[in-house]
């Protein structure tokens, strides 16, 4: 998400910190690229207008142009205005009431509403150890109830029985009855969705809200609608009182400008953001890092609670005694290649990590994508056990069988035991700086490149006390030699 913002921005901002000094006319004229970045990337006028105007306020002032590094304080300025316009702070569903706590999904008919309160549902039951039940009130859409059934069986989320011909607002009260006595702490509700802003439904979703008194009614949009959403969510909040956003496909959103105005335009956080079409595809939105994934800061802290969410402690554990001795053969590589598929592939690791020009540019002109960890798996299956335990047996007709096994070439078999060989070699150079416990502390030591790894761009955000930098090699980051291993 935000990679065409992305990219143009981090060209300004490149260039003004290209510059040991700036004067007005070099601020300005920043400013003006700015303004058209955000207007191709679809954020409303009157929003993209009131950001440049307080960016340029602020970073034509004497503070910034007399600083010794005044391109990175006109980022900092353009970061901080981003969260703000984001929302400030990230905003949790409010569940603190007497149980059980009613979430109300509204939305119209083909934005992702019932999978998505699937997805809610599923999320509160494992990470909030919530007692969750969904309920649907959608009895227009054919197959509507079964739908949602079926994702509660998939998410092992309990369901309201169906009983036909009941309207939604008897549903909404036998929903609300059963969930009391069989003391779920949650309770769900997905009305009926709408092809437009239609009032006898708007009416209906009002006689829902009354009967249920919700503790959230979220309105789920899809953000490849663009502007179209912040307007329907600017007619449903004339109607209901709406206490949260949800953004559904935005991993397939480059642009991002209905995230960037939902905030501004209608005073409503946006909760949640869907990120994929699998039940567990959805992240709460934090303002604060999407600000620093759009300028190209990177977001470490959600990347290692994704690692800490996917990562299997006995695997972690079997590796961690490994690597103490100095040990990582193909098989370790082949469980670090699965850590990164669990953990969302390429292009989900690529936009967490700071200033990975080169991944990202590689995965947009497709010369890489996720293809790349299921052929590189494919290799090492076709390998031997001794093989993988032993790859300096592997000689020029091994690697031809190994390839035509995996139905790759010689070439790609090289590429992944270099890539292996300049790993392991890491791996030995980390047990002698103290091993992981080392590399994690000089991850946390610092927030600029000065106090963490060369070569990391300043201004990185530290990670949490005591975070422990699981799964991946490296303390997190993407193998060595990936970007090499281009499709044939």
């Amino acid at each position: 998400m935000f990679e065409s913002l992305s990219e143009r921005l981090s060209t300004v901002f490149d260039k003004l910190r290209g510059r040991g000094a700036l004067n007005e006319a070099d601020v300005r004229g920043a400013m003006r690229e700015v303004r058209i970045a955000l207007l191709e990337a679809d954020v409303a006028l009157p929003v993209v207008r009131a950001f440049v105007d307080k960016i340029t306020e602020a970073a034509v002032g004497q503070s910034v142009l007399r600083s010794i590094t005044p391109g990175q304080q006109v980022v900092k300025i353009v970061h901080d205005a981003l969260v703000e316009m984001l929302g400030a702070e990230a905003a949790d569903l409010q569940l603190n009431v007497a149980p059980p706590a009613i979430i109300m999904m509204v939305g119209l008919q083909g934005s992702g509403k019932t999978t998505t309160t699937a997805k809610i549902a599923k999320r509160l039951t494992e990470r909030g150890a919530k007692k969750v039940m969904m309920a649907s009130l959608d009895v227009n859409r054919p197959a509507a109830q079964e739908q949602l059934a079926t994702l509660g069986t998939q998410a092992k989320v309990a369901t309201l029985p169906i009983v036909a011909g009941q309207q939604p607002v008897e549903i909404a009260r036998r929903a609300l009855q059963s969930a009391k006595l069989q003391g779920f702490d949650v309770l769900m509700l997905d009305t009926a969705g709408r092809l437009h802003v239609d009032q006898a439904l708007m009416e209906e979703m009002k006689a829902v809200a009354s009967v249920s008194q919700p503790t959230e009614i979220l309105l789920v949009v899809d953000a490849l609608t663009g502007q179209d959403a912040v307007n329907v969510a600017q007619s449903f909040s004339e109607q209901v009182s709406l206490t949260g956003v949800v953004l559904t496909r935005m991993d397939g959103d480059a642009r991002g400008g209905a995230a960037l105005s939902m905030r501004s335009v209608t005073g409503k956080p946006i909760k949640f953001v869907g990120t994929g079409e699998k039940l567990d595809g959805i992240e709460a939105f934090n303002p604060d890092r999407v600000a620093g994934r759009i300028l190209g800061m990177g977001d470490v802290v959600s990347l290692v609670e994704k690692a800490a969410e996917t990562i299997k402690q006995e695997e972690a554990e079997q590796l961690a005694a490994r690597l103490a001795k100095g040990q990582f053969d193909l098989n370790d590589l082949r469980g670090q290649l699965n850590q990164m598929k669990r953990m969302g592939g390429l292009g989900a690791l690529a936009g967490m990590l700071p200033g990975v020009k080169q991944v990202k540019q590689a995965m947009a002109s497709g010369a890489v994508d996720d293809k790349i960890l299921v052929r590189m798996d494919a290799v090492i299956g076709s390998m031997t056990s001794k093989e993988r335990t032993k790859p300096e047996l592997i000689n020029a007709k091994r690697k031809i069988r190994i390839a035509k096994g995996s139905g790759t070439t010689v070439q790609e078999v090289n590429k992944l035991l270099k890539m292996h060989q300049e790993m392991a070699t890491a791996m030995k150079k980390i047990r002698k700086m103290g091993g992981l416990k080392g590399l994690a502390g000089m991850f946390g030591g610092g927030g600029g490149a000065a106090g963490g790894l060369g070569g990391m761009p300043g201004g990185m955000p530290q990670l949490p006390p005591g975070t422990k930098l699981p799964g991946l090699p490296g303390g997190g980051g993407l193998p060595p030699g990936f970007n090499k291993f281009g499709k044939r």
